[in-house]
């Protein structure tokens, strides 16, 4: 009965080459039925179609059971409606895998179980559109259990099969066999007829009776090829809700006749219908494309910044949620306010120079000195920040030279006067004394950095009681010379450009060049990238432009006024030209000799 029913799971997918077998088991040839189909009868009915949909929100991560499929099942079918990062999973009723089982996902391809050839196929993951799919022809020999591996929210899987509807008759009694005889058989090839009919999902077999001519006349009713039609079965909604969108369309292969599902192969492949179609719904409404604010237009304070805002109109929105849009009057927006395309913006309160002291005590008792005082970069938050956040160029003074007036240095005097100006009461004594005077220090010579000042030291001065009077620095000799000049810095110069000395030209006339070495140096002489690009100084320039002088030989001159006409006729290769017009011709071979090396030069 195995047997019988693998034919009619064939006979219901429409294949030819399987429906001989079942015709000379349904029809022996001997023109009576076998004894044990006689003994007792099976009323094929039809097939039952059984189709499902499997889709759930939430699902657990893992196996998750989609339906049984029982023993028998003919034209199995599943597959993916949506491609998905999930996959199908088959099991015997007994746990044994059969696809993807034990957390192992399996090759597509082709495998054997359950009494059939089970078809698995994973479309290429970039260019297909479509998901998973299993296909069997049946039928099967035991239940089949299929799963979801669920990974994807938004399962959506189609699964359906057929089984045979068949009703088992009560047995009939034994119908003995009594052969007519030739005479009576020959009669009853004309009377008699016996008509046996079965009804498979309409494909009817009749026996109809046959002449003596004909030992075997046999007619077969029905299609024995059916044609396989592509069949829209829906779309998915469309991808806008105005304009112009897209679509998906489902298709099915079905039988023409019947109009009952089969497995895709059973269409022309090649002829498959496109899975995307235009929809169009009422038009979009313009509306205002707003673009991201520009920088704001100062690192600190207040500034502004601008963006652009364009009225478009979508004429078409893709599957993949992507618009084209077109630029259109800012008119046709006028249903809404335009978004304004200035603003103002303050990225934070820009630090400033405070003075945080008063100038301190002169650095120096007499003469030039140096005082300072304290200023710092404070911050939006009144902290101090780095120097460099705040204006450099507009920093306050906070080291200055101080002048405290002359200084006299090295006081040498001689011995009180033994004689008191008074003979009674308070009166006076008196001493004599050497003393160097020295100038005013100068200003530092350089505004920031390492500088130097001086001062003047060239009077030796001798006081008597009141008198003051330079006498020969000789006198002062015992006495220590004060300083005439002193290192100084103001203030640290930053980062600057330092150059060296130029190097010699490279010619001594008719223009050469000079070289010198260009580097950004730290006050600590480090070189640093925080020199102004725009300032750097020139590494080379040219020299000597002046044009060079002939060399003049008093023994070497031209005998003749038209020397010239001997140049012009390149007569100077020969030696009596050479002597008459010397000059002409030593001038023009110079001059040849220059022009080969600059060719040579600038190739």
């Amino acid at each position: 009965m195995a047997g019988l029913w693998e034919q009619l799971c064939c006979l219901q997918q429409g294949r030819i080459g399987t429906l001989l077998p079942l015709l000379y088991l349904l029809l022996p040839l001997s023109g009576a039925l076998p004894r044990n189909i006689k003994s007792i009868s099976y009323t094929l009915q039809g097939f039952e179609v059984v189709r499902g949909n499997f889709s759930h929100s939430f699902l657990h991560v893992g196996y998750n059971k989609i339906t049984e499929i029982p023993a028998g099942a003919c034209n199995i079918s599943v597959h993916e409606t949506k491609k998905s990062r999930n996959y199908l999973a088959l099991q015997t009723r007994s746990g044994i895998s059969i696809i993807n089982g034990n957390w192992v996902i399996d090759r597509p391809g082709t495998y054997f179980a359950l009494g059939t050839q089970l078809i698995y196929k994973r479309p290429n993951e970039i260019r297909s559109r479509s998901g998973e799919s299993i296909t069997a022809p049946g039928p099967l020999t035991d239940e089949l259990h299929l799963y979801l591996i669920y990974q994807q929210p938004g399962p959506s899987v189609h699964y359906e099969y057929s089984v045979p509807i068949i009703i088992h008759s009560s047995p009939e009694p034994d119908i003995p066999d009594r052969r007519p005889s030739n005479d009576s058989e020959a009669q009853s090839d004309g009377d008699e007829s016996v008509h046996t009919e079965d009804v498979l999902n309409s494909i009817t077999i009749k026996e109809k009776p046959h002449s003596k001519k004909d030992s075997f006349d046999t007619s077969i009713n029905f299609v024995l090829q059916s044609t396989y039609i592509w069949t829209k079965t829906g779309h998915s909604e469309c991808s806008t809700t105005c304009g112009t969108g897209t679509r998906v369309v489902f298709w099915e292969c079905v039988d023409s006749r019947s109009q009952m599902t089969v497995p895709a192969d059973f269409c022309d492949l090649s002829n498959e219908p496109t899975t995307q179609e235009d929809c169009r719904e009422s038009p979009c409404p313009p509306y205002w494309d707003i673009g991201e604010w520009s920088e704001c237009s100062r690192k600190c304070g207040p500034g502004s910044q601008l963006r652009q805002v364009i009225c478009r109109l979508v004429t078409r929105v893709h599957a993949n949620r992507t618009e084209t849009a077109v630029a259109v009057a800012p008119e046709r927006c006028s249903s809404s306010e335009r978004p304004a395309t200035q603003s103002t913006c303050q990225l934070k309160i820009c630090s400033q120079w405070e003075i945080r002291s008063d100038w301190s005590p002169c650095s120096a008792p007499c003469g030039v000195g140096q005082h300072s005082r304290e200023v710092v970069c404070v911050g939006n938050h009144g902290l101090v920040d780095e120097e460099h956040e705040c204006n450099m160029s507009l920093k306050p003074d906070f080291l200055q030279n101080c002048d405290m007036g002359v200084c006299a240095k090295g006081w040498f005097t001689s011995l009180w006067s033994q004689r008191c100006s008074a003979e009674c009461g308070r009166g006076n004594k008196t001493r004599s004394v050497l003393e160097w005077y020295t100038g005013p220090w100068s200003q530092c010579s350089a505004e920031c950095g390492d500088g130097t000042q001086t001062r003047g030291v060239a009077l030796c001065i001798f006081t008597n009681n009141v008198l003051k009077e330079v006498v020969d620095q000789f006198r002062c000799s015992s006495l220590s010379k004060p300083i005439t000049s002193q290192p100084c810095r103001l203030k640290p110069c930053g980062v600057q450009w330092y150059v060296t000395e130029w190097s010699t030209c490279s010619r001594s006339c008719n223009g050469g060049y000079r070289v010198r070495e260009v580097r950004c140096l730290s006050d600590d002489i480090v070189p640093s990238d925080k020199c102004h690009p725009a300032l750097t100084p020139e590494s080379r320039e040219e020299c000597n432009k002046q044009p060079c002088q002939p060399e003049t030989n008093p023994l070497c001159s031209d005998q003749f006024h038209n020397c010239v006409l001997v140049v012009q006729a390149r007569l100077c290769v020969y030696p009596y030209y050479r002597r008459v017009c010397c000059a002409s011709c030593s001038r023009t071979q110079r001059t040849n000799n220059i022009s080969m090396q600059r060719n040579r030069i600038y190739r």
